[in-house]
């Protein structure tokens, strides 16, 4: 079964993104110039370094312009992004994390308007309605890893709900919902693949588990053995398996996944770099860069090179706005507590 893209308020199927032109057919060369003086680009992002340097590459060497790139879990992207605009003084150019915290820098004013050449290739209903966001291009899933040295596939948990089994209870690594915001939303959106069984799910589920800073650190600790099993990104089995990590994902349907997005600074220091940087990162060549990397990108027909990524049924995440946030951190922080 191909991979099946089950969409809430994200927007519809992406089945129409099959021809997505490169920045090099739009841009024009005034752009081109006016970015090459300005010499650099500041982006920041929740993107994996090693992954990001991938567009990195693409873009200095296509333009000769300059990429510095500050990266941290999609919570701390949104801290710093904020306090920087809400104290005037921005010192990034391009931004690019999860939708929900896409969204509160959105509605805080950190954007501006910007509609790339590479965004007309995407279905009309994927775009911001606003021209603040760009279409989603990649998604990021979240599922169950584990370490092959610890666990047999065959004793890897089938479904969600075999996480609560005795056997797991202190050897399932999370990251902290209470700090993590895309973990935050991941459980809020759990009725969509548990339905009424979410809610007592979570409730035992926070006295099985340990937690971390956010999805690298989960990811880590399984690898090292610290805990044989954990919540992460399914990507990750590709990014640390290609330098040996003992990782692979349960085979557990459906899945959640959230959009991400990349967004223009209201007051980018380096306006023509930061435009022609999203034209990049959003073009064809951008997206199978990154698939190739071990992203889920919404190109039909493409997925990462991890095994039976074509299988899963993903199952869009919906968004929470900065009050729906704070009221699902206060609920769950009674739930989860480090230990």
């Amino acid at each position: 079964m191909r991979a099946r893209w089950v969409v809430g308020t994200f927007g519809t199927l992406l089945v129409g993104l099959l021809a997505i032109s490169g920045p090099a057919a739009f841009a024009q060369a005034d752009l081109v110039n006016a970015a090459r003086r300005e010499g650099r680009v500041v982006v920041y992002g929740s993107l994996e370094t090693d992954n990001f340097e991938v567009i990195q590459k693409i873009f200095e060497g296509r333009y000769g312009i300059k990429v510095e790139y500050w990266r941290a879990a999609s919570n701390r992207v949104l801290d710093r992004t904020l306090t920087e605009t809400r104290a005037g003084r921005p010192q990034f150019d391009v931004v690019l994390t999860n939708r929900s915290p896409m969204l509160i820098l959105k509605q805080a004013g950190a954007f501006g308007r910007y509609t790339a050449p590479s965004y007309e290739a995407f279905p009309a209903a994927t775009h911001d309605r606003d021209g603040v966001l760009s279409p989603s291009y990649r998604v990021v899933v979240v599922g169950i890893l584990y370490n092959t040295r610890q666990v047999r596939a065959e004793e890897a948990p089938r479904a969600m709900a075999d996480l609560l089994d005795a056997k797991w209870k202190g050897k399932v690594v999370m990251p902290d919902p209470t700090q993590h915001t895309t973990t935050a939303v991941w459980l809020a959106n759990l009725p969509k693949i548990m339905g009424q069984q979410a809610r007592p799910f979570i409730e035992r589920l926070a006295g099985q588990v340990g937690l971390a800073e956010s999805f690298i650190p989960a990811a880590q600790k399984v690898i090292a053995g610290e805990y044989p099993v954990g919540l992460s990104y399914i990507k990750y089995v590709h990014v640390f398996g290609q330098t040996g990590a003992p990782l692979d994902y349960a085979r557990v349907n459906p899945v959640l996944a959230e959009a991400h997005h990349v967004a223009l600074a209201a007051r980018p220091i380096n306006p023509n770099a930061a435009r022609l940087f999203i034209d990049t990162m959003t073009s064809r060549v951008g997206l199978l860069a990154l698939a190739r990397a071990g992203e889920f990108v919404l190109v039909p027909g493409v997925y990462p090179p991890i095994r039976d990524a074509d299988k899963l049924r993903i199952v869009m995440m919906e968004d929470l706005d900065d009050q729906e946030l704070r009221r699902f951190h206060d609920e769950v922080g009674r739930l989860f507590v480090r230990r």
